[in-house]
């Protein structure tokens, strides 16, 4: 485990372990299940600049293979989210006489293929070749390759300074944070800005939000670590933005230093993190204990069903789900199986815990008593598409911020 932030160099002290874990997108074909992989799952604060962050690396070639699992376009929500952010930036960053964006982590083009429909110069940085070769098909252009300083310098000399280099949950997925901030710094336009969105850490610990822990999430974000590292590359922060996505995300503007007045939102999401005690350990600690109360709860209300007689069937398969699995003891003995409609995901393992991931048809073809619901954070979405579900007598089992029925 390592105890040293990779931001400042300061020293990482473990506030949460949730022990032995496989990769959140590490779905398995069942003869796969034998080689699969395995990590110790601990988060730590950084005594001295308060970035949170996993203390052990899963190596970003394992996690973002060519055949990475998550679609951004999977969701309606995300999409018009997406075509909003781009709408956004070509009303106000991208109206030059020859704008350029740059998309971090790319993924199925959903926010580029605006851009590029409009017809401005833009470039993807996705890794994996297989989202990546289906935002090609949108007409958007991709590097397929990791974004880092040395990635940054050749999309500079190729195409000149980026006026946007966007990036939406990935960002804080990058355990070589340090380079792509120096490569934001090389590639950036003098009054270009950064701007990525992240799971905000006091979101996180406010929900008890613990399944947000996984292998990709290399950092956790909050204003002020956020801040702290920005300056440490010579760089601002000038705004913050809360969203509502997955549950509590912040969306964060960084620009080169005096180029632009910092918001009042930034002093005043400062404020209430000191005031919560946001970039205390003791916080994080307390956020521990409520995460083995969930545990608890939810291992015990799956079993007292199922010893009624009772089905339980699990609804959404995202990363987060191997998460939960594995900490609370779940398996195919509680949850039989998991619908998901993402085909790549429909006949392999959720990681860990080997519960098969089949379509939602199947969950149609029979409903169960009761849907324990991985992708809480589309909960309205699911639900509406899923009413007949509940017409017929079924209940939605939550565990954010506590274990519910609905």
């Amino acid at each position: 485990m390592q105890s040293t932030c990779r931001i400042c160099g300061g020293t990482v002290l473990t506030s949460i372990d949730l022990g032995r874990h496989p990769r959140g997108n590490g779905f398995l074909l069942p003869e796969e299940v034998e080689n699969e992989f395995f990590f110790h799952l601990t988060v730590g604060m950084c005594d001295a600049c308060t970035m949170v962050q996993l203390q052990s690396e899963v190596p970003q070639e394992i996690r973002y293979h060519d055949a990475y699992p998550y679609h951004a376009s999977g969701s309606a929500v995300h999409r018009r989210h997406f075509e909003q952010n781009a709408r956004h930036f070509l009303d106000t960053e991208l109206t030059g006489p020859d704008p350029f964006i740059v998309e971090i982590g790319s993924n199925d083009g959903v926010m580029l293929a605006t851009i590029a429909q409009a017809g401005v110069r833009h470039l993807g940085v996705e890794p994996s070749k297989e989202v990546a070769e289906m935002s090609m098909a949108k007409g958007v252009r991709v590097l397929s390759e990791f974004f880092d300083e040395s990635t940054a310098g050749k999309i500079l000399f190729e195409h000149g300074p980026a006026d946007v280099v966007f990036g939406a949950n990935c960002i804080a997925h990058i355990a070589h944070l340090a380079s792509v901030f120096r490569g934001v710094e090389t590639l950036l336009a003098p009054n270009g800005v950064f701007v990525f969105e992240e799971p905000y850490l006091g979101s996180v610990v406010g929900q008890v939000a613990f399944d947000m822990i996984y292998d990709e999430h290399s950092f956790y974000f909050a204003v002020r670590s956020v801040q702290a590292m920005a300056a440490r590359f010579d760089l601002e922060l000038v705004n913050v933005e809360p969203l509502a996505l997955h549950g509590g995300t912040m969306r964060y503007t960084i620009a080169r230093p005096s180029m632009r007045t910092p918001t009042p939102a930034v002093g005043e999401w400062l404020a209430k993190e000191k005031e919560s005690r946001l970039g205390e350990k003791k916080t994080l600690e307390r956020f521990g204990v409520s995460v083995e109360r969930i545990r608890d709860d939810l291992n015990a209300l799956l079993r007292k069903i199922h010893a009624e007689g009772g089905r339980v069937v699990g609804y959404g398969a995202p990363a987060k789900a191997a998460t939960v699995t594995n900490y609370c003891g779940i398996g195919p003995d509680l949850v039989p199986f998991v619908c998901d409609s993402t085909p790549s995901k429909q006949g392999r393992l959720v990681a860990g815990s080997h519960i098969p991931v089949r379509s939602p048809e199947e969950f149609r073809a029979d409903y169960p008593e009761y849907a324990l619901l991985f992708a809480w954070n589309h909960a309205e979405e699911i639900m509406a598409n899923e009413k007949e579900f509940r017409e017929r007598g079924g209940r939605w089992i939550l565990y954010v911020p506590d274990v519910h029925i609905v």
